[in-house]
Formats: structure tokens, C-alpha cells, sequence
């Protein structure tokens, strides 16, 4: 009887997470569209966080190239496009001064919502994919290399990319800011 509560157990984590997934996104985009101050230290720890996640990113993908062909090409030109997008996001973000010498942000509402529906699409696709690949698997070529896991690190990357520039951005802006309102007091 208790061999029986294991794989019921898993069957039941499985529909929990996939279950939460929508709600998850939702709340994602949320996050990603709320008016937020910009410390400069939360800035650096976030733009250094990301580097060191891409370097490790694109390591992981030159070894995954491996196995699945293409792989870190398509990771590279994901986080590159990504980096332009992040580009493009600090642009388009809306800065405010607050009167006690603050800065608040708040990230473009169709920007980030096209990046969660893009990331949602692409969580979707690579189920999809995966399952026909799994189910059409004949044994001469990797399941892995089948289930499209090149692009799937591709969109990862873009969204990788978005963050590090965006942050990276952030990171001037606030130290900019602060550098301004620090001559301001000598005054």
C-alpha cells in the first residue's frame, strides 16, 4: 500500500505545480508592472546576480551544445536580443522624482506583459514539444535534441538578457540620482 502513495504523491505535485502555473504568470506580470522605488543597492546586487546567472547561462549552454545542436548559438542571439530589449525597457520606463530626494520606476506595462506572454507560450510549446518528441521517440536521435530544447534556452536567454540590461539601467540611473542628490545637501 505505501509503494502505491508514492507515484499517486508525484501525480498530485505534478497537477499542483501545473495547476499554479497560470496564476504564478499572472502575478508575475503584477510584479513587473508595479511602481517601485530604485535603490541603487538592490540595483547592483540584482545587475551583478544576472551577469553572473548569463555567464553561467552561456556556460551551461556551450556544454548542452553537446547534445543538442545549435544550443548555445541560439543562446547567445536570445541573450543579446534580450539585452536589446532590456535596452528598449529602460527607455521606455517611467521615472518619477519624489520630493525627499527619491526615484521611483515603473517598468513598461506592454513590454512586460509581451515578455510573460512570450515566456507562457514558450512554457507551453516545449511541453507540447516535449511530449510528441517522447512519444515519437525511435531511439536514433536524442529525445533530448527532439524536444526543442534550443529554443527553449533561447527564450530563457531573451528574458535573462531583459533583466540584466534593465537592471544594468537601473543601476545608472539610481547611482545618477543619488550623485545628484548628494550635491544637492552640500549646498
Amino acid at each position: 500500500m505505501p509503494l502505491i502513495l508514492i507515484p499517486l504523491g508525484l501525480i498530485l505535485l505534478v497537477a499542483i505545480i501545473t495547476l499554479s502555473l497560470p496564476f504564478s504568470i499572472a502575478r508575475r506580470y503584477r510584479m513587473g508592472t508595479a511602481r517601485r522605488l530604485a535603490r541603487l543597492w538592490v540595483a547592483v546586487v540584482n545587475a551583478l546576480g544576472l551577469g553572473f546567472s548569463a555567464a553561467l547561462f552561456l556556460g551551461t549552454a556551450a556544454i548542452t551544445a553537446t547534445w543538442v545542436p545549435k544550443a548555445f548559438s541560439f543562446s547567445a542571439l536570445g541573450l543579446a536580443a534580450g539585452v536589446v530589449l532590456g535596452l528598449i525597457g529602460i527607455a521606455l520606463t517611467r521615472w518619477e522624482e519624489a520630493p525627499p530626494r527619491s526615484l521611483y520606476y515603473t517598468p513598461n506595462r506592454w513590454l512586460v506583459l509581451a515578455i510573460t506572454v512570450g515566456v507562457a507560450l514558450r512554457l507551453g510549446f516545449g511541453f507540447w514539444r516535449a511530449w510528441h518528441a517522447w512519444d515519437g521517440f525511435s531511439g536514433e536521435h536524442s529525445w533530448l535534441a527532439k524536444s526543442g530544447l534550443a529554443g527553449s534556452m533561447a527564450a530563457g536567454a531573451v528574458v535573462l538578457g531583459y533583466y540584466l540590461a534593465f537592471w544594468l539601467g537601473v543601476w545608472s540611473r539610481a547611482a545618477r540620482h543619488q550623485r545628484r542628490a548628494a550635491g544637492c545637501r552640500r549646498v
